[in-house]
């Protein structure tokens, strides 16, 4: 078992569970708009931060969704990026002319995005990419990657909850909080 450093009783909540679930649906109808009702959208997760927010969004989603996933690292057990993205599962079927839309938990500094957006354009080829996150931290942005679609631009915390972790605890809870300095 880990000792953790950080204790859930000083977590302080910045997006409560009903600010999320509100959010998500304004997001699903915007993202619904980028895409024909009538092909297919292959949405892919980005383990294993935006798994909650994903499987919630999808729910949201019209279309025929074919619901795939790759994981990448950035933070290990650090509060901030390492900058050292590791790719551990990039596996996914054949995208080359389909609908893709990516889904990531947060962009901070702007590396994992901009090298997701950069492989599947590469070596997927699909004919429409779009990027959404849940959250949006521009004041870490190291390029000028935004995404398409975000829930909620936050401010230089280091959060957790509704997917994201700290050393791997804290995902499972509905809302995100964060540690008060």
């Amino acid at each position: 078992m880990i000792t953790l450093d950080k204790d859930i009783k000083d977590l302080k909540i910045l997006i409560s569970e009903d600010e999320i679930q509100k959010r998500l649906t304004d997001l699903a109808e915007n993202i619904e708009k980028e895409f024909s009702s009538e092909e297919d959208l292959y949405v892919i997760c980005v383990l294993k931060g935006s798994v909650m927010f994903y499987t919630d969004l999808v729910k949201h989603l019209k279309h025929n969704v074919q619901m795939e996933f790759i994981r990448i690292s950035s933070y290990g057990h650090e509060t901030k990026s390492t900058n050292n993205l590791q790719a551990i599962d990039l596996t996914l079927p054949n995208l080359n002319g389909k609908n893709v839309l990516i889904v990531e938990d947060i962009i901070d500094t702007g590396l994992t995005a901009n090298f997701l957006v950069d492989l599947f354009r590469i070596q997927h080829h699909p004919k429409k990419l779009v990027f959404a996150a849940l959250l949006n931290k521009k004041c870490a942005r190291q390029n000028n990657m935004e995404p398409d679609f975000y829930g909620f631009e936050i401010d230089d915390k280091f959060v957790v909850g509704y997917g994201l972790d700290y050393k791997g605890y804290f995902r499972n809870l509905p809302y995100i909080g964060y540690f008060p300095n």
